[in-house]
């Protein structure tokens, strides 16, 4: 039988410094990763944590190791205080942890005063998008006990109390999905010399770590499916041509095209949301009644795009095949199911995570870049 090592109270650092025989120096340094602790003293201190039930007193631990095991997940926006005209409200495209909003208190429904703000924080929440996101930070935020704090940056105000969040150390660090290229949020983080790192290549140059895809590939793979499928008339439904993700994906795709014999593509753009992606569809059948194809550069767009499809009477794939792009909850629920280029959203957000913790531990304080590559997945749309 197991002997119980716990005491009869809250354990404390000397219960454990007993159960491991060590003095409670080293078992502090251990609870507090220091590193300079023998691999088997350090593994004996943890048998012992766990034989005791000991869990460190969080505050405490942050007075010696000067973090507190929080990181900023910032939702950034447009580059003004305007609010976006509706269906045109931009979106990413790019567990545990307590929301918040910059400039104050959120719900977690994102509700907030009735401010301007509001309409922002809807779009982020109706976008599968973001929740992957939160999804691959959680995987790798919370086996090393921390936990992401949600913030908004979608004012001038906003981005200045996000600042000044990380500035006072209310945060170790932040991870940082922008939605718009005029965002100036990652060139205020890295100015003031704050940790960080990016979903997606910033638009204008800034020397901060990022995440993103090989959307250029994706649209290539997108373009060679519906070339072997016999698709002659083809058009796509772009993102945002101000965004680098918006131009990579519209570049690929008419590369990949022309290569196929075919030069001529009819683009109308987009912004990532579903009614933009309803609107161009209707653009594109006024101007265009035969074509057989699109390549839509997100799943909701393209989503908007069967809706519309379905409305003039056109079968999807039969008259007209359709192509996402994300491989979200989007694609899954639409009707038929969409094909379309997976970005392993998960993964990167864990990626993105993991760059933060190298930093924050001084492992590697260079710039880097780590770029995923995409997959086709064939479903019934196309």
């Amino acid at each position: 039988m197991t002997e119980d090592l716990r005491p009869a109270g809250a354990p404390t650092l000397e219960d454990v410094a007993r159960a491991a025989g060590v003095s409670r120096a080293t078992v502090s340094r251990v609870v507090n990763g220091v590193r300079n602790v023998d691999p088997v003293i350090q593994e004996s201190v943890r048998r012992a944590v766990a034989a005791t039930g000991y869990a460190p007193n969080r505050a405490a631990r942050s007075l010696v190791t000067r973090r507190t095991d929080a990181i900023a997940l910032v939702v950034s926006g447009a580059g003004d205080d305007q609010d976006p005209a509706p269906g045109e409200r931009p979106v990413p495209e790019a567990g545990s942890g307590r929301v918040t909003g910059a400039g104050g208190a959120r719900s977690a429904d994102g509700a907030r005063g009735g401010d301007g703000s509001d309409a922002f924080t809807a779009g982020v929440f109706a976008d599968p998008f973001f929740g992957r996101v939160v999804t691959g930070v959680v995987s790798h935020l919370r086996p090393r006990g921390m936990y992401p704090v949600l913030m908004f940056a979608e004012t001038s105000r906003a981005r200045a109390e996000v600042l000044a969040y990380l500035r006072q150390g209310s945060a170790d660090g932040a991870l940082v999905v922008s939605t718009h290229a005029e965002d100036p949020l990652p060139a205020l983080i890295t100015e003031a010399g704050l940790p960080a790192v990016l979903y997606a290549r910033p638009a204008r140059p800034v020397r901060i770590s990022y995440v993103d895809l090989a959307h250029r590939d994706g649209a290539r793979l997108a373009a060679g499916h519906l070339l072997a499928r016999g698709r002659r008339r083809v058009a796509t439904i772009t993102g945002p041509l101000d965004v680098p993700a918006g131009q990579e994906r519209l570049a690929g795709f008419r590369d990949a095209m022309a290569a196929g014999g075919q030069p001529y593509i009819p683009v109308a753009e987009g912004r990532f949301t579903q009614e933009s992606g309803e609107a161009a569809m209707a653009r594109l059948l006024a101007e265009h009644p035969d074509l057989d194809a699109v390549f839509a550069a997100n799943d909701l767009m393209a989503v908007g795009a069967c809706h519309v499809l379905r409305e003039h009477g056109r079968r999807v794939p039969e008259d007209v095949a359709v192509i996402g792009f994300d491989d979200s909850s989007a694609a899954l629920s639409c009707r038929p199911p969409l094909t379309t280029v997976r970005q392993p959203v998960e993964e990167m957000a864990a990626q993105m995570a993991r760059l933060l913790l190298e930093r924050l531990a001084g492992a590697d304080r260079a710039v880097t870049s780590v770029i995923f590559e995409p997959s086709l997945v064939v479903r019934g749309s196309a």
